[in-house]
């Protein structure tokens, strides 16, 4: 069900339906730790190794299947999945949907929200300017990589506008985009992880 997450004997039945006798599960999402857990169990019951690394956003699967390399023993790359995973810091840009208490003050109806790490850090009119408000507090930490999930229904022009802006304020960090989620879903206007 769209907005629901999948329960524990689907995602059972998707592990058992690779037909691998080694599986890597990426939850990509903090509401589905718990099911992929319960999924987790059930199947290596049945004899298959499952590992889970406990992904909390689309960018730290990213991150884990960058370093995936089928020719290292399964352990070795699950410690490696799994450390890229937690090597990499997430944030998305929302759009309030009413005026409300956030960690960060008030927000209004229609403010872009830069969520980092699960928490709101940002509040701004301008979407754009708000996601490169969100880079810089995220790049200050240091960070090699950044890479951008522009949603469908992202402002035109706003991957180039940032790309530009990691070039000019954060020399040495490369910039990846990649064009994320169907027009039809409500999904975030931006994602953005840095490595």
């Amino acid at each position: 069900h769209p907005g629901e997450p999948p329960p524990s004997g689907e995602i059972a039945q998707a592990i058992r339906g690779t037909g691998a006798r080694e599986v890597v599960l990426l939850p990509n999402d903090p509401a589905l730790r718990h099911a992929a857990a319960v999924a987790v169990e059930q199947t290596r019951a049945e004899g298959i190794r499952v590992a889970l690394i406990p992904t909390r956003s689309p960018l730290q699967g990213v991150a884990a299947l960058a370093v995936h390399d089928p020719d290292h023993r399964f352990d070795e790359d699950v410690v490696a999945m799994t450390s890229a995973a937690g090597a990499t810091r997430y944030a998305e840009l929302a759009l309030a949907e009413r005026q409300s208490w956030t960690s960060a003050g008030i927000c209004d109806e229609g403010d872009a929200l830069g969520i980092i790490d699960g928490d709101v850090a940002v509040i701004g009119k301008d979407l754009a300017a708000t996601a490169e408000r969100v880079l810089d507090r995220m790049l200050a930490a240091g960070g090699e990589l950044v890479t951008l999930v522009i949603g469908p229904n992202a402002p035109a022009g706003l991957a180039a506008r940032l790309e530009t802006h990691v070039q000019q304020h954060h020399l040495a960090v490369d910039t990846v985009v990649y064009e994320g989620g169907a027009p039809d879903r409500q999904g975030a206007p931006l994602l953005i992880g840095v490595e």
